[in-house]
């Protein structure tokens, strides 16, 4: 029997599953008329509401006492420090160390990394410093006026993530594009209306080797040697950011334009990194060092905050308590601001990649669920499209509302009816709507929990903290499940089969299952590789 499951801390939760069942949210209200201020903390200027959830004094204690009992602070100390904790792969786990803004040396090998992350930063500063300032010129002396991002997964979701959510902040005479996918379609599209004298490329990929991002990384080298009649020299128009600097120079670009970084960043946590490079780009070399000190007063904060007052650790033992003992299989995500659209893309990959396992750290099965299935958009157009289920039907989500209370001058009134929008779902949620003379099917039983993060702001410090948040949230629950939350072997045997396939479709299929045979037969009429 797994040892978490038949721990007496994990007993104690089913008993209490039991027990609260019928327990209602709002009467926890009516018994404690300091519950708002009992479960609510805030982090500079981030502040989180976690009173509307389903979670007495009794489960939270619990909760608190599962995380007591589990390996979270061995772990915690382990990845702040440098060591090995991502076991399969052999690494240490180290995006922490990209935005630790003390003085405090991270040792990894017996070597402190600490200059080597200060010297990538430092380059980050001059190169982006230089296209901002118009003093990086295109081959034929023109300025950079757009930049367009090649790369895929966390190359992609991060950056492309923040530099929408700080559109205020971003350079006024520079555009920015993001392409990911393989699709043909994305890249002739977003190649079509620029410029090849003004267009700066940044292919990034860890290896260099990413089948989606070198392809369309070699189709955006054609088109600017098309475009500048055949122009060989790509030197001002393409760097990377890369482990791989052979592979990157092979394919043209210049030693000074690679911005490397380390084995020990893995992809969902590497826009700290030169990964980042877009974001320095748009928002500015200073307004980037906010963000990380932003994730790095969250880091503080999780190493030094009680467990019953530490953000990330209530977070995860609410989302514990939904998916081990309520049967919650989902979260969502529902930004209240059209700035950060694409945050629940972003925390889909943070979350399924990261703790989408079915084994433990020691290669034993688990007999109980892991990570949940992590959705979501904007609000107030979720409320028009999805919510109709989340209030009326019958599955149990768990929703994370998240908004900024700071309004743009110019659209007052469109912030207060998106604010008023959110705080009437969440109340909604938890109250319901069975008043009488109520048709039964226009009966809303409520009872559906929430938490409620606002920001004072959207700024690249509180974004920051913001992602640092969610970050730490996953690796708790990693802990407590006793979970490699940092390696993705799934992903891994996805790029490994494509690889094989797209070299041996024109060749014998005789290895692959009929389905497989037939369709690649299919394929292989219709399309000239």
């Amino acid at each position: 029997m797994n040892l978490l499951t038949s721990s007496v801390t994990w007993k104690k939760l089913e008993q209490l599953a039991q027990e609260t069942q019928e327990d209602r949210i709002s009467d926890y209200f009516k018994q404690d008329a300091k519950r708002f201020d009992k479960m609510s903390v805030r982090l500079g200027e981030l502040f989180l509401d976690f009173s509307k959830n389903k979670i007495n004094d009794d489960v939270f204690k619990a909760l608190i006492d599962l995380v007591e009992h589990s390996s979270l602070r061995q772990r915690r100390a382990q990845m702040f420090s440098g060591d090995i904790i991502n076991v399969t792969e052999k690494r240490p786990v180290l995006h922490t160390a990209l935005r630790n803004r003390g003085d405090e040396p991270v040792i990894v090998d017996g070597v402190d990394v600490m200059p080597e992350i200060r010297a990538s930063l430092d380059k980050l500063k001059v190169f982006s410093e230089q296209v901002r300032n118009g003093d990086w010129k295109g081959y034929k002396g023109n300025r950079i006026t757009d930049v367009v991002n090649i790369g895929i997964g966390g190359s992609d979701l991060g950056p492309n993530m923040v530099v929408r959510a700080l559109l205020q902040f971003r350079h006024p005479d520079i555009k920015f594009h993001f392409i990911s996918n393989v699709d043909g379609q994305h890249i002739k599209k977003t190649l079509k209306n620029l410029d090849a004298k003004s267009t700066l490329f940044v292919v990034s990929t860890k290896t260099f080797s990413t089948q989606e991002t070198l392809l369309n990384a070699k189709t955006a080298r054609r088109w600017f040697r098309e475009q500048t009649g055949g122009h060989e020299d790509i030197s001002q128009h393409f760097v990377a950011v890369s482990t791989n600097q052979a592979a990157a120079m092979e394919f043209g670009i210049a030693q000074e334009n690679i911005f490397e970084f380390w084995a020990w960043v893995g992809g969902r946590y590497s826009l700290w990194s030169a990964i980042g490079l877009p974001i320095a780009l748009s928002i500015g070399y200073d307004n980037f060092i906010d963000m990380l000190e932003g994730a790095y007063e969250m880091d503080r904060h999780f190493v030094e905050a009680p467990m019953d007052q530490n953000m990330p650790v209530i977070m995860a033992l609410i989302g514990i308590w939904y998916i081990n003992f309520l049967g919650a299989e989902t979260q969502a995500v529902i930004p209240y601001d059209q700035a950060l659209h694409q945050l629940p893309a972003f925390l889909q990959q943070l979350d399924m990649e990261s703790n989408g396992k079915s084994v433990d750290i020691n290669g034993d099965p688990v007999d109980y669920a892991t990570g949940p299935i992590v959705w979501g958009q904007t609000g107030s157009n979720g409320q028009h499209a999805f919510f109709q289920l989340l209030h009326q039907g019958t599955r149990f989500v768990p929703i994370d509302f998240i908004a900024s209370l700071e309004a743009d001058e110019q659209t007052e009134e469109h912030h207060f009816a998106l604010l008023t929008n959110m705080l009437a779902q969440a109340n909604a949620f938890m109250n319901g709507d069975d008043s009488d003379g109520l048709l039964e099917y226009q009966s809303c039983q409520g009872n559906r929990p929430s938490n409620v993060l606002l920001m004072d702001r959207i700024s690249p410090r509180n974004l920051g903290a913001l992602i640092a948040l969610y970050e730490h949230k996953v690796f708790v629950q990693g802990a407590i499940w006793n979970i490699n939350s940092f390696d993705q072997w799934g992903v891994q045997l996805g790029k490994r089969l494509a690889n094989e396939i797209s070299q041996q479709i024109g060749e014998s299929t005789q290895g692959y299952d009929q389905s497989t045979q037939g369709l690649m037969a299919l394929v292989r009429k219709h399309v000239k590789s």
